[in-house]
């Protein structure tokens, strides 16, 4: 008998709300071919890994050198930590060292281990929403508590209301930087006034909460925006992120964990996360992708496709009368359910499906009255899904 609240989970309205679209999908594009149907549910990047990481992965492997394939420290190989502590660096514009960065399986096995490693049974983690909804599973896997906070109308930070939230109990603020599902990059005004917020409630309460910048999207920007570098502004800060959505490989499960040189409690913090990811079964991070990113995570990336495909779908959505939020990153649009469905996006999303239109109901992400449309997916299908969404409104009108 598997357990009650893993059954309670999976038959959940919210589990894995992006697969069962993207499953669904599949079965839809067997019966009506899979031009005719237009999937966005999915985050599955679709740029082809860069010339330079295809280069690296012919070199690693044509090594067929003794060893190759073993066991390395648990937190990666000594000069893939090193490479990844140049990347975080040149991003956060502080100095780092290979000894504050662990790699991980993808951001996920890096957010469960930072989870695993610094929560306690009724901590909290406080997160704005709209969120990735898988963040839900993460916190409770580690006996935490989910506190969600939601954003201002732009899907900016309400940093007062993420001061109101905290208490005693709270381990720490996980903010998702071009966000997931809205493409919202939280602004460096934000993001200093949230730190204020997080030093002024350590100051009185005795415990600094940890700042977890969860950024597999941060090179995905557009119109000059840029994430800012949150190491700058707060101690203890942990960015968390992969390879899958940069690089396009997510498939590999690679990415890292790394902790601020400034935090006060570093050095365990690093320990802890190893720790975690040999408790929770990881082990190591893949050796062979390892050695990949450590050759080529400075790969030239042309990302304008996806802005042009943003574009391209902003101006259908415009036509077809869809409110959304214009996105400053990743690959999502976040699109308000019209007034007619009263805020029920599940029942907007079932509706679109008569018209072969796949998205994901906002409110899996917290986000309820909103749908999710991912648009890496071809410039052809996103074209013609003009008459779809057009009809599907004229239907409802």
């Amino acid at each position: 008998m598997i357990a009650p609240y893993m059954k309670e989970l999976m038959d959940s309205k919210s589990s894995s709300v992006i697969r069962k679209m993207f499953e669904e999908g599949i079965q839809l594009k067997k019966v009506h071919g899979p031009d005719n149907v237009f999937d966005f549910s999915l985050g599955n990047p679709d740029l082809d890994p860069p010339l330079k990481v295809l280069e690296a992965i012919r070199e690693v492997a044509a090594d067929t050198s003794h060893g190759c394939h073993g066991y390395m420290p648990n937190a990666g190989y000594p000069f893939v930590r090193e490479a990844m502590a140049k990347k975080v660096s040149k991003e956060q514009g502080i100095q780092i060292s290979g000894d504050n960065v662990v790699m991980t399986v993808g951001a996920a096995s890096a957010l469960n281990c930072v989870f695993k490693a610094i929560l306690s049974p009724g901590d909290e983690v406080v997160v704005p929403s709209p969120f990735f909804s898988e963040y839900r599973n993460h916190v409770r896997n580690h006996q935490g508590v989910l506190v969600e906070v939601p954003t201002k109308a732009d899907f900016s930070l309400d940093v007062d209301a993420i001061r109101s939230a905290l208490t005693e109990r709270t381990a720490a603020v996980l903010i998702n930087t071009p966000n997931n599902p809205t493409g919202k990059v939280y602004s460096e005004s934000d993001l200093r006034s949230l730190s204020d917020a997080l030093c002024e409630h350590g100051k009185r309460t005795g415990r600094f909460p940890y700042l977890i910048c969860d950024e597999p999207y941060r090179a995905i920007t557009y119109d000059g925006v840029e994430v800012p570098p949150a190491f700058q502004f707060y101690d203890s800060c942990i960015v968390v992120t992969s390879f899958a959505k940069d690089l396009s490989i997510p498939g590999e499960r690679i990415g890292y964990v790394a902790v601020s040189p400034n935090c006060p409690d570093a050095s365990d913090v690093v320990r802890a996360v190893v720790f975690s990811l040999r408790i929770l079964g990881c082990v190591n991070a893949p050796a062979f992708f390892q050695k990949v990113v450590a050759k080529s995570w400075d790969a030239e990336v042309d990302y304008s496709s996806y802005k042009n495909r943003r574009d391209k779908l902003m101006a259908i959505l415009d036509k077809a009368g869809i409110k959304y939020a214009r996105p400053d990153g990743a690959f999502y649009l976040f699109c308000k359910v019209p007034d007619s469905f009263h805020g029920d996006d599940g029942a907007f999303c079932e509706h679109l499906k008569k018209h072969l239109i796949l998205g994901a109901p906002g409110n899996g992400f917290g986000g309820k009255g909103w749908f999710r449309l991912a648009y890496c997916v071809s410039e052809s299908s996103i074209v013609n899904s003009e008459r779809a969404f057009v009809e599907a409104m004229r239907e409802i009108e």
